[in-house]
């Protein structure tokens, strides 16, 4: 006698049973434990200070080592990195995971703020950027194009009248234009750059959120 002859003789008790299966397989899918993916908030905020025609060993002596005392001191702060350039002062401070990025970038703006006037004065004010995990790819990116205008006119319109005003929409953290340029460079130098390497091509504008 063969296991499926019982329920072959007894479709009532099949039924049944089937029935059962099927009820505790509802009841599993709904009292099923869903977990879901733990937060993970990863940021750095870079601080860039452009001290020109210093050597490495001024600007780590004059710029970087206040800048890198004062940051220090922020709350969330898991640890510093820094690099000392010809005329250039780059700082990395790596913040604790899942710490509040708007009060740890406030704390430091202010902490840069306090130290500032000890700093060369031949130095340029320290720029402060705030990059997270999910900030590899802008929030929104717009292309302009004209069949009238040339793409040097594009690049200087959007410069004085697009940019500006995107920057001060409420949560936009910054507005960058690029060209296929990718360079870090700094704002007056990155505006010249697009100014030359835009006659040919293209701008586009990339805007990411806080």
């Amino acid at each position: 006698m063969n296991f499926t002859d019982t329920f072959i003789r007894r479709p009532v008790f099949a039924t049944v049973l089937s029935l059962l299966l099927l009820l505790a397989g509802v009841q599993a899918y709904f009292s099923l434990n869903v977990r879901q993916y733990p937060r993970s908030d990863i940021a750095v905020i870079n601080i860039k200070t452009r001290y020109t025609g210093a050597s490495p060993d001024l600007v780590r002596g004059f710029v970087t080592t206040p800048l890198e005392r004062a940051i220090a001191s922020t709350d969330g702060i898991d640890y510093i990195e820094s690099q000392s350039a010809q005329s250039l002062s780059i700082i990395t401070a790596h913040l604790k995971l899942n710490f509040d990025t708007n009060a740890a970038l406030t704390q430091a703006q202010a902490k840069i703020a306090q130290i500032k006037n000890e700093l060369p004065p031949e130095a340029e004010s320290p720029s402060i950027e705030l990059t997270t995990s999910d900030s590899q790819f802008a929030l929104m990116y717009i292309s302009f194009y004209s069949d009238e205008i040339e793409s040097n006119q594009i690049t200087d319109y959007i410069t004085r009248a697009v940019q500006p005003r995107l920057t001060a929409i409420n949560g936009v953290q910054k507005a960058l234009l690029r060209c296929g340029s990718g360079s870090n460079q700094t704002a007056w130098q990155r505006l010249k750059s697009a100014l030359q390497t835009c006659q040919t091509r293209s701008p586009l504008t990339t805007i990411s959120q806080l």
